[in-house]
């Protein structure tokens, strides 16, 4: 039985070499890609793969926020997160919102395929760099909830965050997450107090850092 695949990453460079590979192997196809978070979640709504292998840092909607989406909607599909970032935050942060692996992009490729098999038989899959322990350990020590305060934030305020810092206006981030612009302006003040930046660059610079969006 063969197993679907979507590909979403901001680099078509890194797609088009991840297609090549994951091709490669009998049982693997891939049905389609994105270099956009939230198109991701519409494609695989419209495609129903069986795996995404997800990059965290994307424009529109980061890899995080977008399983979160598609775990949320489409629980039969499953995510595997692709990406450089690693610390143990990023992977808690990545697990905590559905998905089912986390491997490093240094990995060599049969960690890609084994991942893919392993998500699609339910069963979890981290790179061998990864730790289980440091995951488990931090998971406990935030009592369940991530330490850092980007775990303050709600998920629209993520979404919203993100937006800001890609430059969009509270009307035009109105439009694409269904809300009023003054309701908009309430979740960015919001934000910002719970982060504790009283700026856009300083929120652009916590934004890059965490994952949130790309430079």
């Amino acid at each position: 039985m063969s197993i679907s695949v979507f590909l979403a990453d901001d680099h078509q460079v890194m797609r088009d070499g991840l297609r090549t590979l994951i091709e490669t192997h009998p049982g693997l196809r891939v049905v389609g890609e994105s270099g956009d978070g939230r198109e991701t979640v519409r494609a695989v709504g419209r495609l129903k793969p069986d795996v995404v292998l997800m990059d965290i840092a994307m424009p529109g909607l980061n890899g995080i926020e977008a399983t979160r989406q598609i775990r949320h909607k489409h629980p039969s599909v499953e995510v595997v997160i692709l990406s450089m970032y690693t610390t143990t935050e990023h992977v808690y942060r990545a697990l905590e919102a559905g998905a089912r692996g986390y491997l490093l992009k240094e990995c060599a490729g049969h960690e890609v395929v084994e991942a893919l098999r392993a998500a699609k038989a339910g069963r979890r899959f981290l790179s061998g760099k990864i730790s289980e322990e440091d995951v488990e350990d931090h998971r406990r020590g935030a009592g369940g909830k991530t330490a850092s305060p980007l775990g303050r934030l709600s998920p629209r305020e993520r979404e919203i965050l993100q937006l800001v810092v890609e430059g969009k206006s509270s009307a035009a981030i109105a439009k694409l997450v269904f809300l009023s612009p003054k309701t908009v302006e309430t979740y960015r003040s919001r934000l910002m107090k719970k982060l504790d930046v009283d700026d856009l660059p300083a929120l652009i610079k916590y934004a890059v850092a965490n994952g949130l969006t790309t430079p």
